[in-house]
């Protein structure tokens, strides 16, 4: 039995994608692997870093600069490990 996606899931699932590579690497497996099973805050947290303009991600990413929220960075930094880790 799998885990069918909500309404509100799925519209972030699609939003996450940004056609633009630099971003894609790491969204794609934190959506793959981690979405669907995080915390609620968590879900929150995707859904606000992924309605960020892509210039602004680009730099928190490749680490020029931080957003204001430090929860964000923190998410940041999560994928980033995960991607590099495995």
């Amino acid at each position: 039995m799998s885990y069918e996606p909500t309404l509100e899931e799925r519209k972030v699932i699609y939003r996450a994608r940004r056609g633009l590579k630099e971003l894609d690497i790491y969204f794609d497996p934190y959506v793959k692997e981690q979405y669907l099973s995080a915390s609620a805050e968590e879900k929150a947290l995707f859904a606000e870093l992924i309605e960020q303009e892509d210039p602004d991600l680009l730099d928190w990413f490749m680490m020029v600069s931080e957003p204001a929220k430090p929860e964000l960075m923190a998410l940041i930094l999560k994928m980033k490990q995960r991607l590099h880790s495995v």
